[in-house]
């Protein structure tokens, strides 16, 4: 049978690769916004709680409530402005050390944005890429060593080294394909297994000369060279760096990929329903592998961008949570890559500003996990955001809401 359908016409399955209404997008826009502000009213509270001049106003509340109220407002307000500064903006900074929060954002911002668009692009092919940590770690150990073992002219240098984290985190996640679409192996499973062997591979490479930095006596790799690091965009001592140009064009290149190619529609087709992708006459096994590559391709990316644009080197802790974070961005993004880019932002600012909260005002860093965790739980339960803030039920139920908000 001919697999040669235009991306115009409806995928095998019917109606569940169509674009979706305009309607569903926005009232899939508003329960995320809901979702947001409902996680930092939680998080209000908490703060509340955890703050001294709150809890002793709260000993005598039955004789003056308002006292309790104000105290808590009061820190609230604190928190809530000090993780604003340290995100966006500080009256407190002037010249060029004013962009200091938002450069700060826009370098924990761009991993985020892709490996979201790395879980993201898995997701609409029907796959639920866990392993983006390791295909992360993958890219960084590849593009750090282009980095320091090779020397290139500049921009060949810089160029070679990127692609180098791209393919290694793609033959990473291509092996999760290969392994689905030969074995039937799941994906979510290998993914985990994979993580590990990943960061065991990290831990061995960061103690065998060649890759260790002399003298041997840290876990910590050669130095990049100059020729292949990313350019900072706004010059020392700001750390945004190129990689956050590269975010962009992913998420442009990704948005055409599902919009306007074959390619992208036969993956949007089986992920849809594979069954029916399969008696059209796709070859879904191949597909799969190829979304897992692309998928692992966009991780080991955002590796790259971390060894070659913020660290200049490979440590063990140079994925973070960045693979594990890429799931909550892309599920916040509805897998959309315009909504991933605005959710890696949002975590960026979260990330950036929590910092400056704790200097501040003593509130934990820790509530910036909370926030997440939060926004996630409320995104997950669309029919608690409806019923909280009255929002009317669409047609299609929440089942309905799920499937074409974090599939489509």
């Amino acid at each position: 049978m001919s697999t040669d359908v235009a991306p115009g016409q409806a995928p095998p399955g019917g109606a569940a690769g169509a674009p979706r209404p305009r309607r569903a997008r926005a009232g899939d826009l508003l329960v995320t916004a809901c979702a947001v502000v409902g996680a930092l009213v939680v998080g209000a509270v908490l703060i509340a709680v955890g703050d001294a001049r709150t809890r002793a106003a709260a000993a005598y509340f039955f004789s003056y409530p308002w006292d309790t109220v104000v105290e808590a407002g009061w820190a609230v307000r604190d928190a809530y402005a000090a993780l604003l500064e340290g995100a966006f903006y500080s009256p407190a900074l002037s010249g060029k050390a004013a962009l200091g929060p938002i450069s700060e954002t826009l370098v924990n911002a761009t991993p985020l944005v892709l490996g979201g668009l790395a879980v993201a692009l898995a997701f609409r092919v029907g796959l639920f890429n866990i392993g983006a940590q390791g295909q992360v770690v993958l890219g960084a150990i590849a593009a750090a060593w282009i980095g320091f073992a090779l020397d290139l002219p500049a921009g060949l240098h810089l160029l070679l080294a990127l692609a180098g984290g791209v393919v290694g985190g793609g033959l990473w996640g291509a092996l999760v394909g290969w392994l689905k679409a030969r074995t039937g192996a799941h994906e979510v499973i290998t993914t985990i297994m994979l993580n590990y062997v990943a960061l065991n591979l990290l831990t061995f490479l960061l103690s065998t000369r060649g890759f260790q930095r002399p003298p041997y006596g840290q876990a910590i790799s050669e130095v990049v060279d100059g020729s292949a690091r990313l350019p900072l965009l706004l010059g020392s001592p700001l750390r945004v760096h190129a990689g956050l140009l590269l975010a962009v064009l992913a998420a442009l290149v990704v948005h055409w990929l599902f919009r306007s190619s074959r390619l992208g529609f036969r993956m949007r087709a089986v992920g849809a329903n594979p069954e029916a992708a399969r008696t059209a006459g796709m070859s879904v096994g191949r597909l799969q592998i190829t979304a897992m590559a692309l998928s692992g391709g966009l991780a080991g990316l955002a590796g790259a961008s971390q060894a070659l644009g913020v660290t200049g080197s490979v440590t063990g802790s140079i994925a973070g949570s960045i693979g594990f974070d890429a799931i909550t961005v892309a599920l916040l993004g509805r897998n959309n890559p315009w909504g991933v880019v605005a959710a890696g932002l949002l975590f960026g600012a979260l990330r950036a500003g929590g910092v400056q909260m704790q200097s501040a005002t003593g509130v934990p860093v820790d509530l910036v996990g909370v926030l997440q965790a939060l926004i996630v739980l409320f995104i997950a339960a669309p029919a608690l955001v409806r019923a909280v803030f009255r929002l009317r039920t669409r047609a299609g139920g929440v089942g309905g809401e799920l499937a074409g908000g974090w599939t489509r």
